[in-house]
């Protein structure tokens, strides 16, 4: 007689995750992960992230085998927050949710299809009559206090996902092509593509490089122009050593436009640092970015002039070094900027990396 004793891993988890970012300033996020949600496989992960800027609060569920068939269904619905700063001259509450469904196409090449709704509300106290601390030197020019946009979407996602390494990959291509029709309060295509390509360059010895490209355009169909809720805000996920709402296009009295296309480009090259073992888990990188944001065409500026300035040069470049530390709570990774170029804005001479710049986004 044979006896088997078989004892389950616990599938759930509990997340804590903390950063800090020049954008966000001090950031966290409480998390709870089940992948085997009543032991049908399911996917349940809810959480709640905060920083100096705002709040976010998360659900996603998805079923792995939806109805018997090699599609990943699901649902996700969120809240966020962004307060007024010095740095946002107006606030935004957006709600939303989508519905998704992902299935592999051949190989390494999978298709997502999703639609969903949101509502965003805009605030700016500084617009407010009644505000007694109200500063209208600082009031947005750009959106009105209390205005709701709302927007439908319907789009699609293809992602070629052939590294050989999730975390830590050292060859083969990532790539995502996203499209979205929004419509309701909107009218607009917009279109965002990703790369990136890693390429060992000695046999054994951890060196990697790596090529990533970024690019993003939004067609306007209404012919009042792209709103500044729906604008991309590029920042220092696409060029690194810039702040967020840097680089781009400005109205006269320095307040952020935003942009309906961008167009990046970065080169790295990673390395083990010889002296240290390998067991500290620390490693290096060289790196140098090149961005283009905006090709002439602007969103609405609701009458406003734009700083000429912003405008003339839209090409922004800068070189650096990174710090990696694959640590027990994860990967961190600090990217120091010696020396940029930038016209309407200085960056910063050392930016941690962005927390939501994965290793192979």
């Amino acid at each position: 007689m044979l006896n088997i004793a078989v004892t389950e891993q616990s599938t759930g988890e509990y997340g804590a995750t903390a950063g800090y970012s020049t954008s966000e300033g001090i950031l966290g996020e409480i998390s709870l992960t089940e992948r085997n949600f009543l032991g049908r496989g399911q996917y349940l992960r809810a959480a709640i992230g905060a920083s100096e800027s705002g709040r976010t609060f998360d659900f996603s569920f998805t079923e792995p085998r939806f109805m018997g068939l090699k599609v990943a269904a699901g649902v996700d619905a969120y809240h966020r927050i962004t307060d007024e700063s010095s740095r946002n001259l107006y606030g935004v509450r957006a709600t939303g949710g989508q519905l998704r469904a992902s299935m592999p196409i051949m190989g390494d090449l999978s298709a997502t299809v999703f639609a969903g709704g949101e509502r965003k509300l805009v605030t700016d106290e500084d617009q407010d009559p009644f505000n007694t601390s109200a500063n209208p030197a600082n009031a947005s020019k750009l959106v009105v206090d209390g205005h709701e946009y709302y927007k439908a979407f319907v789009g699609y996602t293809l992602t070629r996902n052939g590294p050989d390494d999730t975390k830590k990959p050292t060859s083969g291509l990532y790539a995502t092509f996203t499209q979205q029709y929004i419509g309701w309060d909107h009218n607009l295509l917009k279109s965002e593509a990703r790369a990136r390509y890693f390429v060992p360059l000695l046999d054994d010895s951890g060196i990697v490089a790596s090529v990533r490209g970024r690019a993003g355009m939004i067609n306007d169909f209404s012919g009042d122009g792209v709103s500044v809720v729906e604008a991309f805000m590029p920042g220092s996920q696409l060029i690194r050593g810039f702040e967020s709402r840097g680089p781009g296009p400005r109205i006269v009295g320095d307040q952020y436009l935003g942009a309906t296309m961008y167009a990046g480009l970065s080169a790295e090259i990673q390395f083990p640092i010889p002296v240290l073992p390998e067991t500290y888990g620390l490693s290096g990188a060289i790196w140098a970015d090149a961005a283009r944001i905006d090709d002439g065409t602007l969103p609405n500026t609701n009458g406003n002039a734009v700083d000429p300035e912003s405008i003339d040069s839209p090409w922004r470049t800068s070189i650096g070094a990174s710090l990696i530390w694959d640590s027990p709570f994860g990967p961190l990774r600090g990217d120091f900027c010696p020396r940029a170029e930038q016209v309407d804005r200085r960056p910063h001479p050392a930016v941690p990396a962005d927390p939501a710049d994965s290793a192979v986004g």
